[in-house]
């Protein structure tokens, strides 16, 4: 029977905080430096072509990142982040025509952040424009008629440029209610004064290089945020306009639109109109369900891609229309070479990815597996049985769910807790079909199945008549089954008891994962982390820990240091001693709480992850707000660190090296391989 006190209940026994220092052993050198491994793909944005050479091409992503490919796409590298700040969109690159060597890029970060960054060397470095620090650029364009004429678009208003960049004017009227929040611009190609610019309102036009302007709204249903503008290049009169209320088209240089029939009439949002090169009738519209393609010049509209990709932005080819590349939302770059009539990915290089969970095989430590969030059905699981060399996408039988949880049974199957319950792989890893080499129909059965029965029992009291009396007896009953739904946040599966955290309070398992049992401990749920020694299950929330001493059927508080302000992990090491992350550093205990250490000269406090690894005997700590990370030998308390260059979620030992998982940039590796017997680099 479970014991219901709660965590705010003031704990009678005596426990003692002592500070225990730890010792430097070896710093990384500032020349190694972590590789970023995949998997492969997230979030793409916007592409750019140097001009006459269209298999030189840059793409710019939501993390501050500008790629750059020399083979029409087929392969990427990373070319420079233009910020030391992550999540800056860069939504906006142009290649001067003049000077293919100078590029320019806007960017954007929620409301209150961005600006435009210039390069004058092909990207090697970078200076931001003072007039636009700290302010959002959502749309920049190049007149087409003259390459020192730039245009760019803010939350305040139209800018505009006459010397390639350096100097910058507004020309929408200061503070004007109407001509503001620019998403989107188009000039004129034969005349740089003619611009036509597009708000989250209603579109607008000046002939005069903004000296007055007029609203273009004839034929446009009101209100319609405006995404895309584009001018046909040899027929100037003709205008292409994208809204959220869908497809426009003008022939008489924006006087009149009128809606383009052909794409379905549901919730959907046209980002980006693009025209062929090569045949002005075709054009391509890509929306956030899917990619649609007009060969008629808009009269018709046929979708070209299924309904879960979410397109940003398309790269034509202007000497081959066949080649075709999409930008999109957690598939990064699609590609194309029969003109949009089927896509596979192109991401080699491309790595964009939130990864949550990491699980290195026990038995091999080239298996490493990746759970990913934000990514539907691009994402779920990933496994490298190469080191991190390439990855596969496992998703069969998750249906687009994130995964913010890996685990290892003693038989080797896999185990992910994800945003809506719990799964494991099958076949397990280790069998024929999940491993390398294994042929396409057996990688194929490779699926998760859901492991999310919760079967408790209760206690009711009934009144029985024994030996002519009357008594009371309890008599345990199967209460109705119900499956997990929920957030799962961390998993032990290692043992013979399976524990998993979850919102709704803590699960155990007896039987492999056939049923669970459990919910609410002390009365509560919200556990971020648990952790398993033989019998004894700790979990923990962010004010509190719990213990059970019997597998999770009955729980009582732990003491805790009174200072803690928010606990974000909890892991034991062989021993038994129990190991706590929180935002003051790293604690341990090896009495279950009575007596606690702190590690206090760790050099970062706000430890949101813990891991021990067998083969290095150390305790792996990292945390978000820092790209260093930190092996402690629990024995004589000296440590080792490394500098990663990337903001760390958590780290994992993979034989003589070490993997982590970054907050935007996929799955990291280490340079060198790590002395299992010293924990030196």
């Amino acid at each position: 029977m479970s014991c219901l006190l709660s965590f705010r209940l003031v704990l009678r026994w005596r426990w003692l905080l002592a500070p225990v220092f730890l010792t430097l052993v070896c710093a990384a050198s500032a020349e190694d430096s972590w590789s970023v491994v995949g998997p492969a793909g997230g979030d793409a944005r916007a592409f750019a072509a140097v001009p006459g050479e269209p298999n030189h091409l840059y793409l710019g992503t939501t993390n501050s990142r500008l790629y750059e490919s020399k083979d029409e796409g087929a392969t990427w590298h990373r070319l420079a982040k233009l910020d030391a700040e992550d999540g800056f969109v860069l939504d906006s690159i142009v290649v001067d025509t003049a000077d293919p060597s100078t590029l320019y890029v806007g960017a954007w970060k929620d409301s209150d952040g961005g600006g435009l960054w210039i390069s004058h060397d092909a990207g090697k470095s970078w200076s931001q424009c003072d007039a636009f620090k700290g302010r959002p650029v959502h749309a920049l364009v190049q007149a087409p008629s003259d390459p020192k004429i730039l245009i760019a678009g803010t939350l305040t208003g139209v800018f505009r440029s006459e010397d390639a960049g350096a100097n910058w004017e507004q020309i929408s009227p200061e503070g004007d209610k109407e001509i503001h929040e620019i998403e989107s611009l188009a000039v004129d190609p034969a005349n740089p004064e003619i611009i036509y610019a597009g708000t989250w309102h209603l579109p607008w036009k000046t002939t005069n290089g903004g000296k007055t302007w007029r609203n273009i709204k004839q034929g446009l249903i009101v209100d319609s945020d405006v995404f895309s503008i584009i001018v046909d290049p040899e027929h100037s009169k003709t205008v292409y306009l994208s809204a959220c209320s869908g497809i426009y088209k003008s022939e008489n240089a924006g006087v009149l639109f009128h809606k383009i029939q052909g794409i379905p009439s549901e919730a959907r949002r046209t980002r980006v109109l693009m025209q062929d090169p090569e045949d002005r009738q075709v054009v391509y519209a890509g929306t956030t369900e899917g990619l649609y393609k007009t060969v008629n010049g808009g009269k018709t509209f046929k979708r070209m891609t299924d309904s879960d990709v979410v397109v940003n932005d398309v790269f034509v080819d202007p000497k081959d229309g066949n080649h075709v590349l999409l930008a999109t939302d957690r598939g990064g770059v699609l590609a194309s070479e029969d003109a949009g009539a089927t896509f596979t990915a192109s991401n080699e290089g491309v790595s964009e990815r939130k990864v949550a969970a990491l699980l290195v095989d026990r038995g091999n430590a080239d298996h490493l597996y990746a759970g990913v969030v934000n990514d539907k059905t691009f994402g779920g699981v990933f496994q490298s049985t190469d080191g991190g060399v390439s990855w596969t996408q496992v998703g069969e039988g998750l249906d687009g769910r994130d995964v913010y949880a890996l685990g290892q049974t003693k038989d080797g199957t896999v185990v992910a807790g994800t945003n809506e319950g719990i799964f494991l792989l099958d076949p397990p890893t280790g069998s024929d079909a999940a491993t390398e080499g294994a042929s396409p129909a057996a990688a194929a059965a490779v699926a998760w199945e859901p492991k999310n029965t919760i079967a408790n029992t209760i206690v009711k009291t009934a009144t029985e008549k024994a030996h002519g009396m009357r008594v009371t007896v309890e008599k345990q009953e199967k209460a109705p089954v119900v499956e997990l739904e929920g957030r799962v946040n961390s998993l032990d599966v290692g043992g013979d008891v399976w524990a998993a955290s979850t919102g709704s309070g803590v699960l155990t398992s007896h039987d492999q994962g056939a049923t669970w049992q459990g919910g609410p401990v002390m009365g509560v749920g919200g556990y971020l982390s648990v952790t398993v020694h033989e019998e004894t299950v700790v979990a923990a929330r962010t004010d509190g820990v719990a213990i059970s001493k019997d597998g999770g059927k009955s729980w009582w508080p732990m003491g805790l240091p009174t200072m803690l302000t928010r606990i974000h992990r909890v892991v034991f090491s062989p021993d038994g001693t129990l190991w706590l992350g929180a935002r003051e550093g790293v604690y341990f205990t090896a009495d279950q709480g009575q007596t606690w250490m702190w590690i206090q000269r760790l050099p970062f406090r706000d430890v949101d992850d813990l891991s021990y690894d067998a083969a290095l005997k150390r305790m792996l700590v990292s945390s978000r707000s820092s790209d260093q990370i930190f092996a402690i030998d629990p024995k004589t308390m000296t440590w080792d660190w490394w500098q990663t260059g990337y903001p760390v979620a958590l780290i994992r030992g993979a034989g003589e090296r070490l993997v982590a998982a970054s907050l935007d940039d996929g799955v990291l590796v280490s340079p060198n391989a790590v002395g299992v017997e010293t924990g030196q680099k």
